[in-house]
């Protein structure tokens, strides 16, 4: 691989011809075949929300969140509307279309227009959720959002480093791991080593086919079960 120099001989980044600057990210409603993501609103969502949380016997989802756990249904609407408020990070709620209730958030945050680079975080998926297409869709709509609408360059996912089920989360999504930031952050009275992951503009393009093929009715069978995995489908394998 060659590398660029300028006219002193040294190293320099490729040039990005015709960049500027991108829109932030907005209160757009994104609609999938199993979920749509809206703008959070307390009056709405909160109570659908506390409800779906709760779903799952017990508080382990919140043990690597900034916020919560919220036992009583008013102190996360007051959490709710204070999110929902605010525009970075921009709040989404995740409605599932089987029903038309909210059953998770997730936002866009850390926005930086200029350079073209946004954060996937707030990820709050509740028990509903899990193992369902569901949850990759609701992942998909905010990257088919980030990088098709809003023509953004790079698209991170940030977690405590001891967070296994986001790290492989993350990998499983087709984030790459770009190492560790040691004592990044104090949250709940502790430390978290931040890990870090991106993606980007150039490797959307063979992520979006895996994900729509993951996404195909024709990939699940009878009981619901995927027939080829995500990670198989990026990468050209058969595992599932």
């Amino acid at each position: 691989m060659s590398v660029r120099v300028n006219e002193y001989d040294q190293p320099v980044g490729e040039p990005v011809p015709g960049w500027s600057p991108r829109p932030l990210p907005a209160e757009v409603t994104l609609k999938g075949e199993y979920c749509r993501l809206e703008p959070l609103n307390a009056e709405r969502h909160a109570a659908e929300l506390h409800a779906a949380y709760r779903s799952g016997g017990d508080q382990r989802d919140w043990t690597y969140m900034f916020s919560g756990p919220f036992e009583d249904v008013r102190d996360y609407r007051r959490y709710a509307e204070a999110a929902a408020a605010g525009s970075d990070p921009r709040h989404y709620a995740v409605i599932d279309l089987a029903d038309g209730t909210a059953v998770g958030t997730l936002a866009l945050m850390r926005q930086d227009p200029d350079d073209g680079v946004v954060e996937i975080g707030n990820v709050m998926f509740s028990p509903v959720m899990k193992r369902r297409p569901i949850s990759t869709e609701a992942q998909f709509l905010a990257m088919t959002y980030v990088f098709d609408e809003l023509g953004y360059r790079r698209y991170e996912w940030k977690c405590d480093s001891l967070n296994a089920p986001s790290r492989t989360t993350a990998e499983r999504l087709g984030f790459t791991f770009e190492g560790i930031f040691r004592q990044a952050v104090v949250y709940k009275g502790r430390n978290r080593d931040t890990a870090w992951y991106s993606l980007l503009d150039t490797e959307w393009p063979e992520a979006r086919q895996a994900f729509q093929a993951w996404l195909a009715p024709d990939n699940f069978d009878e009981q619901g079960i995927q027939r080829r995995s995500l990670a198989g489908l990026r990468t050209g394998t058969t595992g599932v």
